[in-house]
């Protein structure tokens, strides 16, 4: 199958220290292979992975574990010299981030092994989402990423005929995820946080 890339990307050739110097504190961005994203973020989508980030961090405190959400993060995978990624929700590991080369000075995660969840909710650029993110979470060896699909944009292959809203939770098993997917009032089985009660219809308002 031959990738192709969504419409609002902008071919720049930008290395990842030149993406961060010039888009680094834009939310609106990420860069993959040196090829600019507009993440084209929209009311609905922030409120949905506010949402999400709630709902962890409220889990995260009652579970009394050593983890955080940050506000902000920035992905840089150590083997790609053009890709940055910026997750619409991040659960990293508090212990692991003194490891961190970059953490002390900017919002940068370089190790896979510091982040426990990724959370993507679904824009225009939906491709990205079910395909190369998944690969290179995957690749980094990030337990757990969700896919939120709120508004059933992903194409017919990723989430069925007739198009509805999914939850995905891809599981890390070996080099690859394992997927399923949940409809809206489906209530998600999460391996990082077993005890969580949560289903789409939860995060719509």
């Amino acid at each position: 199958m031959t990738y192709t890339a969504p419409p609002s990307t902008i071919s720049t050739g930008l290395t990842s220290e030149e993406f961060l110097r010039q888009h680094g504190d834009n939310p609106h961005y990420e860069t993959i292979d040196g090829v600019l994203r507009d993440l084209e973020p929209t009311g609905p989508q922030e409120e949905v992975a506010g949402a999400i980030a709630g709902f962890l961090h409220a889990e995260i405190r009652r579970q009394q574990l050593n983890w955080i959400v940050p506000k902000s993060c920035l992905i840089r995978p150590p083997a790609a010299a053009a890709t940055i990624l910026r997750p619409d929700v991040v659960v990293l590991d508090r212990g692991l981030l003194a490891a961190e080369p970059l953490w002390q000075k900017e919002p940068i995660i370089c190790n896979g092994q510091t982040v426990k969840l990724v959370v993507e909710v679904v824009s225009s650029n939906w491709q990205d989402d079910y395909a190369r993110k998944l690969e290179e979470y995957a690749y980094l060896q990030i337990p757990e990423y969700w896919i939120v699909d709120f508004r059933a944009l992903g194409g017919l292959r990723f989430i069925g005929n007739p198009k509805t809203p999914k939850f995905t939770v891809n599981r890390l098993r070996g080099q690859m995820y394992d997927q399923q997917q949940y409809g809206a009032e489906e209530i998600i089985d999460s391996e990082i946080f077993p005890d969580l009660q949560l289903c789409l219809k939860n995060l719509l308002f």
